[in-house]
């Protein structure tokens, strides 16, 4: 009776101990999250930044310099549910303008228009791989959640089901061949 009671007790400690090892790796799943994120959202924050400056900056033609202004101050605007969209609308506005290399050639021989052709370039270029990162931190995080146990033992808390972030983040061809080089 004695070991039957033993054997329970460290099965039952085994079974705590498996159950609380896991919450930790969910946790720290979800602070990966949240840091991804706030990274993205600085690469995002420096990439309307960089556009908008540049937007104002005389070099552009005024029609274009219109375009990526609006684009650019609704990037930075935008409201969190709407925040994918003025993204990707941004990521639009910067192909439509730098789709011929004629256009970077202009930026490229106005007064710092190298260090601001370089600039956007890298935050062309970074805004992908944040946002790379944020979502497979959200995928491993979700395929953790879906387990039976996490869902039973409810292990996740009161934590919010992570969401990808979704935007178009193809850099113009111009600007992506800049960032490379």
């Amino acid at each position: 009776m004695t070991s039957t009671l033993i054997w329970i007790a460290v099965a039952l400690f085994a079974i705590g101990l498996y159950l609380s090892w896991t919450a930790g790796r969910l946790d720290r799943l979800h602070a990966r999250i949240d840091a991804a994120r706030a990274a993205l959202d600085a690469q995002l924050l420096r990439r309307a930044s960089v556009a908008q400056e540049l937007a104002t900056s005389g070099v552009l033609d005024p029609a274009a310099s219109i375009v990526l202004y609006e684009a650019a101050h609704a990037a930075r605007q935008a409201e969190e549910e709407h925040r994918e969209v003025a993204e990707s609308e941004l990521s639009q506005a910067l192909r439509a303008i730098f789709a011929e290399p004629g256009q970077m050639d202009v930026v490229r021989e106005a007064p710092g228009g190298e260090d601001a052709a370089n600039e956007l370039g890298q935050a062309v270029r970074r805004v992908p791989m944040a946002r790379r990162f944020h979502n497979d931190a959200v995928r491993a995080a979700r395929a953790l959640r879906r387990h039976r146990k996490v869902r039973w033992f409810r292990l996740a808390g009161h934590a919010p089901f992570p969401m990808a972030f979704e935007m178009d983040d193809e850099p113009p061809t111009a600007l992506a061949d800049r960032a490379a080089s």
